[in-house]
């Protein structure tokens, strides 16, 4: 292992200090680094070739062995393996039981050009949606739905908060999310001839009546509690409702935006087939 380095055993280290202050959101913000814990998101990282300067893990837990794949193909760039005790994996962590492995990833944040350069685009648009989870479900939603990308309104929460990343289950790495000022990056969308798309409780129009084919649509959802600020519906060019047939008073935002995002997947990729039934004789 080229990029094997010695073995770090004090939470006291300089280096596990620069990294536990990861789990701060200024210290993100200056760095330009965030923090992955555990297996799975680690393992989405490397296979994505996502930038990571630093994999440390607990040499004593074996957990090395699941990563022999990557080690045998490392490059001579990519981070460097580092072994730790296990007080560093917990100093590092915000889970009670953290796993025994976590990486410095670099932040790398995409251009807001993307957005307008693809025909027939498909973007999730979040207004001030406060809930890591939340957020961390609708990347994860939008990624799977085939969607071109995920904009983060102001007060939304931090994309790299560590309960975000572990929502979006490493789908942050296979689709692209960026940070915007909705009242500028929206009527710039319009310009361009994008439809701005909200949901309401009082719109007349269903979701499944809407045709997502053959444009770029935007779908704008706004926070858990409020909804879409006053200054973003203004912007909006239509809102529609997601029908219930059933006795709920509303849907979870994650919730709404997973059925707008594959409603939409739904009309652009897939035609209603109709099967044959045999009769018998």
């Amino acid at each position: 292992m080229r990029n094997l380095e010695g073995y770090i055993s004090s939470a006291a280290n300089p280096r596990v200090k620069e990294w536990a202050k990861l789990l701060e959101r200024k210290y993100r913000e200056r760095e330009g680094k965030f923090l992955l814990e555990g297996i799975h998101l680690v393992k989405e990282a490397l296979d994505a070739q996502w930038p990571l300067e630093v994999v440390a893990f607990d040499e004593g837990s074996g957990v090395l062995d699941t990563f022999a794949q990557y080690l045998e193909h490392e490059h001579k760039d990519g981070p460097a393996w580092i072994p730790v005790s296990p007080d560093i994996i917990m100093k590092c962590s915000e889970t009670g039981t953290p796993q025994p492995i976590f990486a410095v990833a670099l932040k790398r944040p995409p251009s807001a050009e993307l957005l307008f350069g693809t025909e027939g685009g498909l973007v999730a648009v979040l207004d001030a949606v406060q809930d890591p989870g939340n957020v961390g479900t609708i990347v994860r939603s939008a990624a799977a739905s085939g969607a071109t990308a995920v904009v983060l309104g102001k007060g939304t929460v931090d994309l790299y908060n560590p309960k975000t990343i572990r929502a979006t289950m490493g789908a942050i790495f296979h689709v692209p999310v960026l940070e915007a000022d909705l009242s500028e990056l929206l009527p710039e969308a319009a310009a361009q001839g994008v439809s701005l798309v909200g949901t309401s409780l009082q719109a007349a129009q269903s979701c499944y009546d809407y045709d997502f084919r053959c444009r770029n649509v935007w779908l704008v959802f706004g926070n858990e509690g409020s909804g879409v600020s006053e200054q973003v519906s203004e912007l909006v060019h239509a809102n529609v409702i997601i029908p219930m047939t059933g006795r709920a008073e509303s849907l979870n935002v994650a919730m709404a935006s997973t059925l707008l995002l594959f409603e939409a997947q739904r009309q652009r990729n897939f035609t209603k087939t109709i099967i044959p039934v045999h009769q018998p004789k």
